[in-house]
């Protein structure tokens, strides 16, 4: 797999709980994909996009490693990618 929807990214990295709420974050425009806003949740990210992700209390900046065909725990999710601001808080 070389390319995966937004929302369903989201989701399988742990960033939010559930992928309507994953679709719900996309379409209010709190996603950029290497700097330019998507609002649609269906938009495929690959591996070396950075995505910027405004949550309620906190901005994240990941870099896409991978994909996965399931959801799994937090250590499974954790190799989807990189955290671009470790250490910068």
């Amino acid at each position: 797999m070389e390319r995966q929807r937004l929302d369903k990214w989201l989701w399988h990295a742990r960033v939010v709980k559930a992928r309507t709420s994953a679709a719900a974050l996309v379409e209010a425009g709190r996603v950029r994909i290497n700097g330019v806003r998507e609002k649609a949740p269906g938009h495929a990210v690959k591996a070396g996009d950075v995505l910027t992700i405004g949550l309620d209390r906190s901005v994240r900046v990941l870099k896409v490693l991978g994909f996965a065909e399931r959801r799994g725990d937090a250590s499974a999710a954790r190799v989807l990618y990189d955290d671009l601001q470790d250490g910068q808080e």
